[in-house]
């Protein structure tokens, strides 16, 4: 269906194929946008969307760019604002929708980690461990 450059991939490297797809479907710019309407408090959407800002933050995050304002530079036409609403955007951000994009993604990669046996051991069993991190 997706030809043979496409099989080759798949013969290599499947799991790097499977990641790939699996991020892709659940950090979609459509996905995180509508999770972003539905989870966001405060905020909201004008210009500026939600997975625009997710994709600078990600670019800094695994070190293609240095910064945001780097980031933002490399994709300013279609970002569509300025930069300041970038920052204006990520200064607001409520702790809420940071802990609830954890718990989406964790939601939705759960059933794939399950159906591969990748699920951990419980560190204590009948209880449900929780990390604190000061920083």
């Amino acid at each position: 269906m997706l030809g043979q450059v496409f099989e080759r991939f798949i013969e290599k490297s499947p799991i790097s194929v499977m990641v790939r797809a699996a991020l892709e479907r659940v950090l979609s710019a459509d996905r995180l946008d509508l999770w972003y309407r539905r989870t966001a408090q405060k905020q909201y959407t004008r210009a500026l969307l939600f997975s625009t800002v997710y994709e600078l933050m990600s670019q800094v995050v695994f070190c293609v760019q240095p910064s945001v304002r780097a980031a933002y530079r490399a994709q300013e036409a279609d970002v569509g604002t300025s930069i300041i609403s970038v920052y204006n955007k990520l200064n607001g951000l409520e702790t809420h929708t940071s802990a609830e994009l954890v718990r989406y993604s964790a939601r939705e990669f759960a059933p794939l980690i399950a159906s591969m046996g990748g699920e951990r051991a419980p560190w204590l069993a009948g209880y449900r461990i929780k990390i604190v991190d000061g920083n």
